[in-house]
């Protein structure tokens, strides 16, 4: 046993040291103005770099919340559990917290509410055992799935760290994972949210309210002139309106680094 935990610890020193990562004063000083606690990291896929803030933090892993509907969204299409991202689903009939969220969807629409019980639903008809196969295929952060089907990116066990967000964004991008192109494409396409000159923005927000504080994320990747640059930015949410900082925190970052206008 003892052999095994030095073994352990060697191997997470080589992943430590391993990993490129430089720290920006400029996104620290972004954080810092805008008064909230959490990391911002940039991954250069070409490059294989990370640059951002807070590298401690970026490596520690949280529950997803609604990030994770990018991995669901993929999970569902390859099992069959939709036939596309445009067959609608039902939200159950159920009042919600958002009356955007009552009624019936397809993924497309969905994800761009961060409709829940659209997912939820998805997640049911995915199953447990598949979901956890489709997880483990996607390497996504510690794989966990638990018990219960329908909750587990919003409550865990299931976490995942910045870092480990945008090398899986990053592979998404550039259809490097383990599903059908055709998914990928999809699973792609319902997150675009910007095209400028010259790049293509796509993302996605998450909040988990389970945990104190709350954690607030916006994930995504900048396809620019040929090169993809994957991003994950998580914070703390004491207060509901702290939620609106993300993805203005989050394209300051961007912007900071060049790689948005």
């Amino acid at each position: 046993m003892r052999y095994l935990f030095v073994a352990f610890l060697l191997l997470i020193c080589r992943q430590t040291h391993a990993l490129d990562w430089w720290d920006s004063p400029a996104i620290g000083k972004l954080f810092a103005d805008a008064g909230v606690q959490g990391t911002f990291v940039l991954y250069d896929a070409d490059a294989k770099t990370f640059i951002g803030h807070d590298r401690v933090r970026a490596e520690t892993r949280l529950v997803p919340g609604s990030t994770f509907k990018i991995a669901n969204s993929l999970i569902g299409l390859s099992a069959g559990a939709v036939k596309d991202v445009d067959e609608v689903l039902p939200y159950g009939g159920k009042p919600q917290p958002f009356k955007a969220w009552e009624r019936d969807m397809s993924l497309r629409e969905a994800i761009k509410v961060s409709n829940v019980p659209i997912y939820q639903e998805l997640a049911r008809r995915i199953g447990l055992q598949r979901m956890r196969d489709g997880v483990a295929a996607l390497e996504y952060g510690n794989a966990e799935v638990g018990e219960v089907v329908d909750r587990f990116w919003l409550r865990g066990p299931l976490k995942i760290s910045a870092v480990e967000q945008t090398a899986f964004l990053a592979r998404l991008a550039q259809g490097e994972l383990s599903f059908p192109q055709d998914v990928q494409e999809q699973g792609r396409d319902i997150i675009r949210m910007e095209r400028g000159d010259g790049w293509i923005l796509y993302g996605k927000t998450g909040w988990v309210d389970a945990s104190e504080p709350g954690i607030g994320w916006w994930v995504g990747w900048v396809a620019k002139q040929g090169h993809v640059y994957s991003f994950a930015l998580n914070i703390d949410v004491l207060q509901q309106d702290t939620l609106a900082k993300r993805i203005a925190l989050g394209k300051a970052s961007l912007k900071a680094l060049d790689v948005l206008d």
